[in-house]
């Protein structure tokens, strides 16, 4: 299965990094399409505590699987795989969503992105060339109060904070392999990132709609969130920033 990979990508080891939460509709899906638009990269399942087949269905189509015995959640899931990139020797980790929502395609542009800016970390926004699927009007919303807030805290312009689409370099997956935020993942990644002096860049990518399940979330629930999301940034943002490098050089 990963027998293209040396002929890409100057030898570098890529993996992708699929977390995956009973995503038993359309794992296998996402498995073809990595494994046709990226045959260079491992491929890595990180069963979440999963109660349906997904593990068993992401084993059947070729890709490494790490059983999680309880439900992590999504910053969990990723860390494991980041600390499995580590272990394992990779030059470059992409997250990429169990569901079928980030296209393979697209990560030959966040590695050309990646090696061009010299960036620790790359993510796909969906809203940079405003194509695919854009999200409705009140969660966008929220989505560019976290981006200003998030550009405002590092001086680097983001608008899609929420993404889960990234490709993270060696530095990255070292820092990501010790730490990660495990209650807004996403967002507070990215004051992760800043604080350890590590940069991050944006590139356009298209995303395609959740294939599976729905989100019921009502507006209440959605200021709630937003108000816990900023209190949880603003206190990453003032964390140490040297203390990252001090553990890194022991």
């Amino acid at each position: 299965m990963f027998h293209h990979r040396h002929h890409h990508l100057n030898h570098d080891k890529v993996l992708a990094i699929v977390p995956a939460y009973n995503e038993e509709e359309g794992i296998e899906q996402v498995i073809a399409s990595l494994q046709k638009y990226a045959p260079y990269a491992d491929i890595l399942v990180v069963n979440d505590g999963s109660t349906d087949d997904t593990g068993l269905l992401a084993e059947n189509a070729g890709a490494a699987v790490l059983h999680l015995c309880s439900n992590l959640g999504i910053g969990g899931a990723v860390q494991t795989g980041y600390r499995y990139a580590a272990e394992n020797g990779y030059d470059y980790a992409v997250q990429i969503d169990g569901d079928g929502q980030h296209d393979p395609a697209d990560l030959a542009k966040l590695l050309c992105c990646m090696r061009k800016t010299g960036a620790d970390m790359v993510v796909g926004s969906r809203f940079i060339e405003k194509e695919g699927f854009q999200s409705t009007f009140a969660r966008k919303l929220g989505i560019d109060l976290l981006g200003g807030l998030v550009t405002r805290l590092t001086g680097k312009r983001i608008t899609d904070p929420t993404s889960g689409y990234r490709l993270c370099n060696r530095r990255a997956i070292t820092l990501f392999a010790q730490q990660y935020p495990t209650d807004y993942p996403e967002v507070e990644a990215l004051v992760m990132l800043d604080n350890c002096q590590l940069s991050f860049q944006e590139i356009p990518v298209v995303m395609k709609e959740r294939q599976g399940g729905v989100s019921s979330i009502s507006p209440l629930q959605s200021i709630y969130y937003m108000c816990k999301v900023i209190l949880a940034i603003l206190m990453m943002k003032t964390r140490k920033k040297k203390v990252w490098e001090m553990s890194h050089e022991t």
